[in-house]
């Protein structure tokens, strides 16, 4: 990939111009401190209102740092979705076991399935966090907040399913027959995503951040599904965290859109994950790669239909 260096700011904050800006540049290295170490990826306006992406290479403490895994339910009511999250899945747990073995706090977050985990001790830590009062309210969905972000860059009007219709016609009848009147057929969190009964915890709501607070948590590390809908509005992602003044990042690699090509832009469903992406980055919140959490040599080797080209 072609990369023009821009500008280096004084406080080494390196700034390029990418062709294809989900590349990671440098090998990653275990830090030897236990600390983790990123390569945030951000999108600021120069003073001639241009955007310019930018990257920094942060350290992070381990302990005061949380990972949230948005969504990552069992299944969907769109099949390519469902078929996307099982290709993801394998891959996220890796990084969930290597974040969680370095000392990161793991808050799973399949939301509308609690009952299923109603008697679990990662549930019950997570009920177990003292409620407290935050500036901002945190509330069960944050809209598009106006005064802050553009409009998204996609139209997800339609629910943004990508299956096609007979496909998905099949798939509905399906899962209907099998849930009954539900609205979705989700039960619980994939179980490609381990969790461990002693360190993690379960929740949906904002015990979420409940539970940061507690333990002194000021940094959260989101993935999961979808970056355009719960990514950006659940009571533990990325616009309510950034407003409680978490340090938040998207892991860009392991999130997916609900995107329909056939809506505007009109460009493939991966190019709508990266314009939301994109759009992320410049009114929210920097972004991570698997890599560098893995360090695995093997920089975004990912599910094929994840990778973002």
């Amino acid at each position: 990939m072609t990369i023009r260096a821009q500008r280096v700011r004084t406080w080494a904050t390196v700034s390029f111009t990418l062709l294809a800006a989900s590349v990671s540049l440098f090998p990653v290295n275990a830090a030897e401190d236990g600390a983790l170490r990123f390569r945030v990826r951000e999108r600021t306006q120069d003073n001639q209102d241009r955007w310019q992406v930018t990257l920094e290479n942060q350290q992070w403490n381990p302990e005061q740092t949380a990972v949230v895994i948005c969504d990552m339910w069992d299944t969907h009511t769109c099949k390519n979705a469902a078929e996307r999250v099982a290709e993801m899945a394998p891959r996220m747990n890796d990084v969930v076991k290597n974040l969680r073995e370095r000392g990161c706090l793991i808050i799973h977050c399949p939301s509308d399935t609690m009952q299923f985990y109603k008697d679990h001790p990662a549930r019950h830590r997570a009920q177990g966090a003292e409620k407290i009062d935050t500036k901002i309210p945190l509330q069960r969905w944050c809209h598009l907040d106006k005064q802050r972000e553009a409009e998204l860059p996609i139209d997800d009007s339609d629910g943004g399913c990508d299956t096609p219709a007979d496909q998905q016609a099949a798939w509905v009848k399906a899962w209907k027959a099998k849930s009954g009147d539900k609205r979705w057929p989700w039960t619980r969190q994939i179980a490609a995503i381990e969790i461990d009964d002693g360190r993690d915890a379960i929740t949906d709501s904002a015990e979420a951040f409940y539970l940061m607070r507690e333990r002194g948590i000021k940094n959260v590390i989101v993935m999961g599904v979808h970056t355009n809908m719960c990514v950006l509005g659940r009571p533990f992602s990325i616009r309510q965290m950034v407003y409680q003044g978490q340090n938040v990042v998207l892991m860009r690699d392991m999130t997916d859109a609900m995107y329909n090509p056939a809506k505007r832009p009109q460009v493939s469903h991966f190019r709508g994950t990266e314009l939301v992406v994109e759009h992320i980055e410049r009114h929210w919140c920097g972004t991570i790669t698997s890599a560098d959490v893995l360090e695995d040599r093997q920089q975004f080797v990912l599910p094929k239909h994840l990778c973002l080209r």
